[in-house]
């Protein structure tokens, strides 16, 4: 398993997924099937707007993930040509450089911790979005980083010390996982940090002066599709890095014109490429789609903070049991739900602000509670690609992922309440099969997985709902 690529059958890339709820590792062949999944748990510690995890759980699990799918019987006579680094965006952890042990919780994309001191620089909210692409949000790095190196007694001692390296999660990850500990981070990670510069691919000297971020701390700059060098104790070259939700956009391979990709996990995601082109707006995000040497494609997205983190809500406020192996039976049952103003994790786009604390307006059986959450997310998701028309970017169809996809009521609704068919591939694992596919040089022979379709039907009750749903946000 340590041979270098190759072109045979037996060549298979390793694809390192690690996400809010859990760190995997996927083999796929030659064609892009996937032959082996490991997975490991990773928790989640909330205490209000602040949301914690252990970088040292998160390192062990991914080691375990990696080590048992290379053990697996999928792998036995096949060559590991090259491997590829799915993290999640915004998260940030602060480590010692030398020892590499970390010197902070990782700040979950979702803590808002620092929201007060970041709503200081609000005149500058205009220029932070020109040069980064996002508005000026705590959920993105840069407050984060800051609070770390103010708040906590550790970062700063390592600072003075000159032993601090502190960013995005995927560069702790980076540092740990390939030979030699480089201290690197990828492009798409990079662009979550309100500190980097969409155009320059690089840290901008502006951005850090303004939100006081000592450049030697942090990591150097990658594009996406770059080697990265081995993973430790093997020889498999590590070729991609990219976001979670960055790389979904490649999970059936070239990004197509005109498809939003929805992927739906404890989050939810509108992503639509816009190629060489790169599109800036005030209420959606800029970002990278992917990057190599000399080559860049651009997204436009929106962004829905309470998706599967919105049930995890409703599960410990209501007691209501767990929500999403009941969902499709659930939305399939006759009757009107109540409304659920879904604030988790505070409003993304186009809000942009924390919102009014999240509550059911009206109520009901625990089945129904479980379907106005349900609908809350094709509620919001439908809002930001409202947004994506305005822009002019507006998507033709709509392809979904995650572990949400796998709701057919889901699907249908999103798909009557945009008027767009939906499509679902067979296999939903786009975030790993995304970056496989960068990995492994973009192939343009992966053949496309079967896919579901969701065609849009007529369903008035449930677009009443929708204004209903907008008008108690705007109240506040």
């Amino acid at each position: 398993m340590t041979a270098p690529p190759n072109t045979t059958a037996d060549t298979v890339t390793l694809a390192l997924d690690q996400g809010t709820h859990a760190s995997r590792a996927l083999l796929f062949d030659g064609r892009g099937e996937c032959l082996a999944v490991a997975e490991r748990p990773v928790a989640l510690h909330r205490r209000g707007d602040r949301v914690e995890q252990d970088p040292r759980e998160i390192l062990a699990t991914t080691r375990a993930a990696m080590a048992e799918v290379l053990g697996s019987p999928a792998a036995r006579g096949r060559v590991v040509a090259r491997a590829g680094l799915a993290t999640q965006r915004s998260s940030v952890v602060a480590w010692d450089r030398r020892t590499g042990e970390p010197l902070s919780p990782v700040l979950s994309w979702q803590d808002r911790r620092a929201a007060g001191w970041l709503a200081g620089f609000t005149p500058e909210a205009g220029r932070v979005r020109a040069i980064t692409g996002l508005p000026l949000s705590p959920h993105y790095g840069a407050s984060k980083l800051r609070w770390l190196l103010d708040q906590t007694p550790a970062v700063a001692r390592a600072q003075r010390a000159g032993r601090l390296a502190m960013g995005p999660l995927a560069s702790y990850l980076l540092f740990h996982l390939v030979a030699g500990g480089p201290l690197v981070v990828d492009d798409g990670n990079a662009a979550r940090t309100l500190l980097w510069d969409l155009r320059q691919r690089d840290w901008h000297p502006g951005l850090l002066d303004l939100f006081g971020i000592p450049r030697p701390v942090l990591p150097e700059c990658r594009p996406i599709r770059h080697p990265f060098g081995t993973l430790a104790g093997t020889a498999i070259p590590l070729t991609a890095v990219n976001g979670d939700q960055n790389a979904a956009l490649h999970g059936l391979g070239e990004p197509q014109p005109g498809v939003a990709q929805i992927n739906m996990g404890t989050g939810a995601f509108a992503l639509v490429p816009t190629g060489s082109r790169l599109v800036l707006d005030d209420e959606l995000l800029g970002g990278i789609a992917s990057s190599g040497p000399d080559a860049v494609t651009y997204s436009l997205e929106g962004t829905v903070n309470g998706a599967g983190a919105a049930l995890a809500w409703a599960e410990e406020h209501w007691g209501i049991g767990p929500i999403a192996p009941q969902l499709d039976d659930w939305l399939a049952r006759p009757g009107a739900p109540p409304i659920f103003v879904n604030t988790v994790g505070g409003l993304g786009s186009p809000w942009w602000r924390a919102g009014p604390d999240a509550r059911l307006e009206g109520d009901g059986e625990p089945w129904q509670r479980g379907v106005a959450v349900a609908e809350s997310i094709v509620f919001l998701l439908e809002a930001n690609l409202d947004c994506l028309a305005r822009a002019g970017v507006a998507p033709t169809r709509l392809r979904v992922s995650g572990g949400l996809a796998r709701a057919d009521g889901l699907c249908q609704r999103l798909a009557d309440l945009s008027g767009l068919a939906v499509s679902r591939p067979a296999a939903t694992e786009a975030t790993a099969r995304g970056i496989a596919w960068l990995a492994a040089g973009q192939p343009s022979d992966w053949p496309r997985p079967p896919e579901d379709s969701f065609t849009p039907s007529a369903n008035t009750a449930l677009g009443d709902r929708y204004r209903r749903f907008c008008t108690l946000l705007a109240a506040g």
